[in-house]
């Protein structure tokens, strides 16, 4: 963390305010120390916060800042400052006249990479992408897509594009997973990973090389594969094991109505959006198996 003051917080309302957000977020994104390639890469020992799916819920959000010790505006809250996992953070269930606002949600996660850009890591995750993609998602009868760019325009009007523009080169900037050195084996964290019938077209290097444009491209690029991989079983798990070299998986992108659950025999998977919503603390020096990991997540509605 530099030991200069933070920025101030964007004005969520004013273009040049939140340029220069997302801006300072991608720079910080791109040049942290622990920046390797297209992932980040830590090593115990410790603290991490490790969260899934947001979705924009501004309590679970506030929450989770505050377990990992910071301010939710950047500041340190006292005591020791953890790592923490943010991952799907647009797109939520709630909209306002048809219109999606969590562009808000997404210049604070910004913020906060600026303010720790060695302990902050906000993967990359199917909704963003598909954001700067443009690709069709509908959730719960809602285009999401359509309903974010609705927000943009009615707040922004005419510098929507500029806004836009840098909201993308923000998620580009993201990594594809954050690797967790450990006495006890590396954990990885990550959104998803792809199913078994993307392997023969998905590329395993991608977490040991910078990320490329054919790399985001829909259905074909292996980032994206990757983050919206679904369907992963007990082979393909040990299969990037052996690949990856890593012990454990942490993921979301999947619907966990109990807010966490084991997929045998090493894959763990939060949701940190809804009622019954989780965070999961973890001791680097100390690392739980996947079992305790899942008895261990803690509830957000509290």
């Amino acid at each position: 963390m530099s030991d200069e003051p933070p920025p101030p917080p964007p004005n969520l309302t004013n273009a040049d305010s939140v340029i220069d957000c997302f801006g300072r977020g991608a720079e910080a994104a791109r040049n942290a120390a622990c920046r390797r390639g297209s992932i980040d890469r830590i090593e115990s020992p410790g603290r991490l916060i490790a969260t899934g799916d947001l979705h924009d819920n501004p309590m679970h959000f506030e929450k989770v800042v505050a377990a990992a010790g910071m301010g939710a505006a950047g500041g340190a809250s006292g005591g020791e400052i953890a790592h923490l996992v943010l991952q799907e953070i647009i797109h939520p269930d709630r909209l306002f006249n048809g219109m999606d606002m969590s562009y808000r949600a997404l210049a604070k996660a910004a913020a906060l990479k600026t303010r720790y850009p060695e302990l902050v890591h906000v993967l990359l995750g199917n909704h963003e992408l598909a954001q700067i993609c443009g690709s069709g998602i509908v959730k719960d009868g809602v285009r999401v897509v359509e309903a974010f760019n609705k927000g943009l325009e009615y707040v922004f009007g005419a510098r929507t594009e500029d806004v836009a523009k840098a909201i993308a080169d923000f998620v580009r900037a993201m990594p594809l997973a954050l690797r967790c050195v450990t006495t006890r084996g590396d954990i990885l964290c990550s959104h998803s990973v792809p199913n078994a019938a993307m392997m023969n077209r998905f590329d395993p290097t991608i977490l040991s090389r910078d990320l490329v444009e054919a790399d985001y491209e829909p259905r074909r690029g292996s980032a994206h594969m990757m983050v919206w991989g679904r369907g992963y079983d007990a082979e393909l798990l040990e299969d990037l094991v052996e690949r990856w070299g890593v012990n454990m998986f942490i993921l979301g992108h999947e619907k966990v109505e109990e807010g966490a659950k084991l997929i045998p025999p090493n894959a763990v998977v939060l949701n940190s959006d809804h009622a019954r919503g989780v965070y999961l603390p973890i001791d680097l020096s100390d690392p739980p198996t996947p079992e305790e990991a899942v008895a261990r997540a803690v509830a957000l509605a509290v």
